[in-house]
């Protein structure tokens, strides 16, 4: 069981596999029987190029994302503070601004009118204070939101999480073949169409990013796990409301990705590489990150959290060599 503040050493000993027993409590965890697919996208950007044929083994997948009512419920059995939660170490950033190095986190500040989308810092701002418990500062609370998604974890609190749960972080491949629900050759989850017959199918940002949210599709922010149509496998929310983690490390974009990634923002002065995130969040636009869609992978630091990245877990069937 991990203690309070327990780190992970992310650059030696990635998140291991949680390996299904017959005393494993898989509860709502839904059934991915892995196979061959399409993975990846040539129609979009380039991070998703080329498409490949991979395969997956079969696992168990948690049926939506990790939500403020189990990680609840994990702190108060192991007492674990996040990283955002933390004393930020100087050292580790050294070109940071000093007043920035106070425990805190990135949230989404929405402009009065249109800004430059080459520049993130017109929307994103680093908020001493900000943490899973109180996602918009200090002043904020999460009550009455038990079943959205915990938001303002880092990579090595998703690590913790799984690894208390006995589960592990899927891999890129793993989570791409589980949100695709068995449909191949499609930009979406659900087929080719966005919304068909004008019904919402993910929380995605409707409106002109950043500045314009006309909330179309009943949400601005973050919304219930369960509150659009499960995929082809029963599982909520792989495409739109928060970004998930994965295992799997991301090579560096180049400058131009970077200035089109609206997970871009981050700390100043990290070093460590970072972890690939997928599926899309509720601040994912047409005009700015069309990144509501199986294929589409971002890179994001793993000692950054903010607020539209969360995280679920699976369980596999099998034990990797590689990661023992």
């Amino acid at each position: 069981m991990l203690t309070n503040g327990q780190a992970i050493d992310l650059e030696r000993r990635p998140c291991r596999s949680g390996v299904a027993s017959d005393q494993s409590n898989r509860g709502s965890m839904i059934w991915i029987p892995g196979g061959t697919f399409l993975m990846g996208s040539n129609a979009f950007y380039r991070e998703e190029r080329p498409v490949r044929r991979e395969t997956v083994q079969g696992f168990w997948m948690d049926a939506h994302p990790v939500t403020n009512a189990q990680f609840r419920r994990f702190v108060g059995a192991t007492g674990y503070v996040t990283l955002c939660e933390r004393q930020p170490d100087p050292g580790t950033y050294p070109d940071a601004d000093p007043s920035l190095l106070v425990p805190g986190s990135l949230v989404f500040r929405k402009p009065r009118s249109p800004v430059d989308l080459r520049d993130y810092r017109a929307w994103w701002e680093y908020l001493p204070g900000a943490n899973w418990q109180h996602p918009k500062g200090p002043d904020s609370t999460i009550d009455g939101w038990d079943d959205r998604p915990v938001v303002h974890v880092a990579y090595e609190d998703a690590c913790a999480y799984a690894a208390w749960a006995g589960k592990a972080l899927p891999r890129e491949a793993e989570w791409e073949f589980a949100a695709r629900g068995g449909v191949e050759g499609t930009t979406y989850a659900w087929g080719q169409e966005f919304s068909p017959n004008g019904r919402a199918m993910a929380n995605t940002w409707h409106g002109r990013f950043p500045w314009e949210n006309l909330a179309a599709n009943g949400y601005e922010g973050t919304s219930p796990v369960n509150a659009f149509p499960p995929n082809g496998y029963g599982l909520y929310d792989m495409i739109g409301n928060v970004w998930e983690w994965t295992a799997s490390a991301f090579a560096a974009p180049s400058a131009e990705n970077a200035k089109t990634s609206c997970c871009a923002a981050g700390m100043p002065g990290g070093e460590i590489a970072p972890r690939v995130v997928k599926g899309g969040s509720h601040l994912c636009a047409p005009n700015y990150c069309l990144r509501y869609r199986p294929a589409a992978r971002q890179g994001q630091a793993v000692d950054t959290s903010a607020c539209h990245i969360g995280f679920r877990c699976i369980l596999r069937v099998h034990v990797d060599a590689t990661e023992q």
